[in-house]
């Protein structure tokens, strides 16, 4: 429908609206306010709730099209802010919940020190969102109360062990297939990300320089769908196979995956907020110049120090495992390959071998002429290429023998012309190839 033609709906109308929907979610915002403490926000049980709310609101709030309304904007704004931390929130306390079972590698800094620093932080912006909604709700004429919410309402009362895990395991005939290219794929991630790009001892000042030019909203989302995706084959094809029960860097390697994915959600929200709320370039969530809603050194310290650092350090561990994993599952083989034309091994493609060899872990010879080469070592290459250079070195004296215009040289030539007159028929025919020109004889 045009919206020349839609019918306004006024903002009283629209109060009760909110008043009646978003009962549950203004009633848990109001009890936050009142408390001021964590016990409670940083609850899985009570987080999902606050979040289930926050999205069905949010929709609410654009059906209608409160983005675009002066007197609703900010309320939508901070409705927003409210969900995207709450989902935060969600990710950290489960990562803080899973991590043992993660079974991952050790790394030089503290993560459960961290991921504890990054909790407080985002349960202090959630309940300062709290008071901002609860006073833009009293401006727009909410009528909002506090229920009485008990620390144990929304406790998830843990309880010691597990179900027991009598399913039997499956049996995939192609499970060492799968797990190659698990550990490739999972390599090849690993050197298309940019996550080791930050560094940890640049002054905070600087942290915006990272955003969004190397950190950016929209490529942490799709690093974090293509851990997605590796992890979803995992799952499919190895979780719950012999081959899991036997091997035990398989979950290891599940673990390593898994918490990269959910901290990429982590930086993939916070550098949404501050792109859209916080950059220069950005509308900031404020009302009479009060300031930025979030602390914008915080908010930039929770993305690069705890999300990303942490992203690239178990990515580093896990890397030492793909490559035990290749050298046990995938299965030897021999390719021939032409050598590189004109150039040889000279130093950019044995430094470009040497490199996908070190990339991948495995053990790469090159055989020529009988003899082998380590093919993860340039040096060993370029003593291939001496070989090769003696080869061209007979086959040109050969070729130069074969032309006439040696026999033809007049007694009044000098040495540099005949050399011009073979380099140019050569190249003629193809045998040579000139890399400058105009072709200049010493």
């Amino acid at each position: 429908m045009n919206s020349a033609t839609t019918m306004a709906v006024t903002s009283k109308q629209f109060s009760a609206i909110i008043a009646k929907r978003g009962k549950t979610l203004l009633s848990m915002v109001s009890y936050l306010n009142q408390q001021h403490q964590q016990q409670l926000v940083l609850k899985r049980p009570f987080l999902g709730e606050l979040l289930s709310q926050a999205k069905q609101l949010e929709e609410l709030l654009d059906a209608y099209n409160a983005r675009n309304n002066r007197q609703w904007y900010t309320f939508r704004s901070l409705n927003a802010a409210l969900k995207l931390f709450a989902n935060v929130g969600y990710e950290l306390l489960h990562i803080q919940h899973t991590l043992p079972s993660y079974k991952l590698l050790p790394t030089k800094l503290d993560f459960n020190a961290d991921t504890a620093r990054t909790l407080k932080f985002v349960g202090d912006t959630l309940l300062h969102i709290s008071h901002h909604i609860v006073d833009e709700s009293r401006r727009l004429g909410l009528d909002i109360h506090a229920e009485q919410y008990h620390l144990d309402f929304y406790e998830e009362q843990p309880i010691e062990g597990q179900l027991p895990h009598d399913r039997l395991v499956r049996k995939k005939a192609n499970v060492r297939e799968t797990v190659t290219m698990l550990a490739t794929a999972f390599l090849n991630l690993t050197a298309e990300s940019n996550l080791a790009a930050f560094d940890s001892k640049v002054p905070s000042e600087q942290y915006k320089n990272y955003i969004p030019k190397i950190f950016g909203e929209k490529d942490i989302r799709v690093l974090e769908l293509r851990f997605h995706n590796l992890q979803s084959l995992y799952d499919t094809y190895v979780s719950e196979t012999e081959t899991e029960t036997v091997d035990t860097d398989l979950p290891i390697l599940r673990g390593h995956v898994t918490v990269v994915f959910h901290l990429l959600r982590t930086a993939t929200d916070f550098a949404h907020y501050y792109e859209r709320h916080l950059s220069t370039s950005a509308e900031q969530i404020c009302r009479d110049n009060e300031g930025p809603l979030i602390d914008t050194q915080e908010l930039l310290a929770a993305l690069l120090n705890y999300s990303i650092i942490y992203s690239n350090l178990y990515l580093e561990n896990a890397i030492r495992l793909c490559h035990s994993m290749l050298k046990r599952y995938a299965e030897p083989g021999q390719i021939e390959l032409p050598i590189p034309r004109y150039r040889g091994f000279h130093v950019r493609p044995s430094t470009l071998i040497a490199s996908l060899v070190y990339h991948y872990g495995s053990e790469v010879q090159m055989l020529l002429d009988g003899e082998y080469y380590d093919a993860g070592t340039p040096l060993d290459l370029f003593r291939a290429n001496e070989k090769i250079n003696a080869q061209k070195r007979r086959w040109l004296a050969e070729e130069i023998l074969k032309q006439d215009i040696i026999c033809k040289k007049s007694a009044n030539e000098d040495t540099a012309t005949a050399a011009r007159k073979i380099v140019l028929t050569l190249a003629e025919q193809g045998k040579v190839i000139l890399y400058q020109q105009p072709l200049q004889i010493p």
